[in-house]
This record gives C-alpha cells, sequence and structure tokens, in this order.
C-alpha cells in the first residue's frame, strides 16, 4: 500500500503536467495559442477551484472553534477561491493572466499563514513547491501572451 504522503506528492507532481505543457504548447505550437490558452486557464480554473475546496472540510471539523480562523471565515475563503476561479474563466487573457497569478499567490498565502496547523510539515513544503511551479508558468504564459500580443 502507498502512503498517504507519497501519494500526494505524486498526484501533486502529475498535475504540474498540464500546466508545463501549455507553456511548452505555446513556444513549441505558436499557431495552437487561441487553443492552449484555453486550456491553461481552464486547467488552472479547475485546479484553483479544487484546492479551495480543501477548506470545507477543516470548516466542517472546527464546528465551534475559532482558531486560527472561524468555520465561517474558512468556507468564505473557500468560496472566495472558488468563485474567482469561475470569474477568472469570463476574462479575457489579461485578466485572466493577472487573476490566476494572484489567485495562486494568495491561496498558497492563506495556507501558509492560517492554514498551516493544519497541514503537516511535508505537505507545506509539497505546496510550496507546487506554488512555485505554477505561479512561474502563470508568469511566463503571460509574458509570452504580452510579448506576442502587445496588450
Amino acid at each position: 500500500m502507498i502512503a498517504v504522503a507519497r501519494l500526494a506528492i505524486l498526484v501533486g507532481i502529475a498535475g504540474l503536467i498540464p500546466f508545463l505543457l501549455g507553456v511548452a504548447g505555446l513556444f513549441l505550437m505558436p499557431q495552437s495559442s487561441v487553443a492552449l490558452l484555453g486550456y491553461f486557464y481552464l486547467y488552472s480554473a479547475g485546479i484553483l477551484a479544487f484546492m479551495a475546496g480543501v477548506y470545507w472540510p477543516i470548516a466542517l471539523q472546527l464546528d465551534n472553534c475559532c482558531y486560527p480562523l472561524s468555520p465561517l471565515v474558512t468556507m468564505l475563503l473557500s468560496q472566495v477561491f472558488f468563485v474567482t476561479a469561475g470569474v477568472g474563466l469570463l476574462l479575457s487573457t489579461p485578466g485572466r493572466v493577472a487573476i490566476y497569478t494572484v489567485a495562486y499567490l494568495m491561496l498558497y498565502l492563506v495556507d501558509a499563514r492560517w492554514m498551516k496547523v493544519y497541514w503537516p510539515a511535508w505537505y507545506r513544503r509539497l505546496r510550496l513547491a507546487l506554488t512555485i511551479v505554477v505561479v512561474c508558468c502563470q508568469i511566463i504564459v503571460g509574458a509570452w501572451f504580452f510579448t506576442r500580443h502587445g496588450v
């Protein structure tokens, strides 16, 4: 049987593949950039919404506690990130570049600042590494877009 930590690391790393392929695809197949950008941001929204969903079980376990966050704040944070993921899909590419880059950074900051007591040390290290790669991908895609389109 595989340990939870190993499985989470494996799934986390595998989850980077679409981000990395999206970046590579823009450089290797620029003629498909419209589709690639669409897929990249659809995946970005899906992962952001998925990651925001982990706050719900925490909120449900907190019940009447308030340390470090109340259940209400924890659920609201989940919804803020979920709605941000959806709203980002409605924006043009320049807006998507900004919203997803900032949202992934903020999601990590919430985890690092207020949720750290709920996560084991190995998970916090994994989240940092994954966030760095995802944010770098967001920045590279944004730079590619702005270089190509001069917006």
